[in-house]
């Protein structure tokens, strides 16, 4: 799903990558503080081979379940590119990003189950379903 987030003047101030239970945890400027999980960065990854080029072209993700963390890598002071254990390498998250998957974090998944469902996809249950 193609999401666009808005310009904020917030940054983190503390990204921590638990590895065991494949959350990532991002502090920001405003106090704020979330807990993102892998399957949702995952299926929320703003590459081009989710997204698309172009709006009306993006791709369900589906079957990402067990996907983990392998490695987060900086890029420049703006973002950070992760690399999971499915291969999907391509995936920049800004801070901008972000933030607007840990505020939005209950509707965005509510909206992404849905998806699924009307899809006819049957998700595997995990740790953090």
């Amino acid at each position: 799903m193609r999401l666009t987030a808005k310009p904020t003047h917030i940054r983190p101030t503390e990204i921590k990558l638990h590895q065991v239970s494949n959350l990532l945890e991002i502090s920001f400027d405003d106090g704020s503080v979330f807990t993102l999980p892998c399957e949702y960065m995952r299926v929320y990854t703003p590459s081009a081979e989710a997204v698309g080029h172009a709006p009306g072209q993006e791709i369900l993700q589906v079957g990402k379940e067990a996907v983990t963390f392998v490695e987060l890598k900086p890029v420049g002071n703006y973002a950070i590119a992760p690399i999971f254990s499915d291969g999907h390498n391509s995936g920049i998250f800004t801070w901008d990003l972000l933030y607007k998957l840990g505020a939005e974090y209950q509707t965005l998944w509510a909206d992404y189950l849905a998806r699924l469902e009307a899809a006819g996809y049957q998700r595997k249950q995990t740790l953090h379903s």
